[in-house]
């Protein structure tokens, strides 16, 4: 009798938020899951504590996304562990906000650091380890559309991780293996909130037809098609998750 294959999952910052949340959800979807994280153990174990409380596999490896040692340490203890990968999902993010403007380029230069450069080494690792049939999944974000001020590192960064899915779609040509993108509207977590008033919150919810803020259970749903048997033939696209926001 052959012994049943059990699917492992990578998620960067997975620890908190919607990275929590895809964790949760691809634990409970039958994944062995490596929830990484940037610095807060405290979070991760947690998250890793309610996937083994639940009757699933996980450990917590940290590591800085935007740095190549720490990406391929990530991947190496991953099949190390677990023996294999089938899905990545690049959740790991920043989001500071600035104006495009010469004495902003510190803060330019660390949220691409994060957002696209860490995306291309996290995406490279998955292009050169993700088993046949397997899942490569990026987060991006439906502000995109919308051009607010201030949001222009932020959004140059994300337009980028959509290039570079794209890219890596026809890369991995032939090897049975789906790159795609989520892009999330905005979803009420710790770092949606973050320096936000209660009106501008309550303005932002009013742009979706839906009148409402997403919850980061809606976007580890729609990573889990992505992941999972129904998202087989989808390849090469950015699946916006935001209630009409844009």
């Amino acid at each position: 009798m052959s012994k049943e294959i059990t699917k492992t999952a990578i998620v960067t910052g997975g620890s908190r938020g919607i990275g929590q949340a895809i964790s949760l959800r691809l634990a409970a979807d039958g994944f062995a899951v490596v929830v990484n994280y940037a610095g807060n153990i405290a979070k991760a174990q947690e998250t890793v504590s309610a996937i083994q409380a639940a009757g699933g596999k996980a450990i917590a490896v940290q590591g800085d996304i935007s740095k190549p040692e720490d990406v391929a340490q990530l991947f190496a203890t991953a099949k190390e562990v677990f023996g294999r990968i089938d899905v990545v999902v690049n959740n790991a993010g920043s989001m500071t906000m600035s104006t495009i403007n010469g004495n902003n380029l510190d803060a330019f230069d660390k949220v691409i650091a994060t957002n696209l450069r860490g995306a291309f080494l996290v995406l490279a690792q998955a292009a050169q380890h993700v088993e046949k049939g397997g899942r490569i999944i990026a987060l991006s974000t439906s502000v995109i559309a919308k051009s607010f001020p201030a949001y222009g590192p932020y959004i140059a960064s994300k337009a980028g991780v959509e290039g570079l899915v794209h890219v890596l779609a026809n890369e991995l040509r032939g090897r049975d293996i789906t790159v795609n993108a989520i892009a999330p509207g905005p979803v009420g977590t710790e770092l949606f909130f973050h320096g936000k008033t209660e009106e501008q919150v309550s303005n932002i919810a009013k742009m979706a037809p839906m009148e409402r803020i997403g919850t980061p259970d809606e976007i580890a749903s729609a990573v889990a098609f992505l992941a999972g048997p129904d998202g087989v033939w989808v390849n090469s696209q950015v699946l916006r998750v935001n209630g009409g926001f844009a």
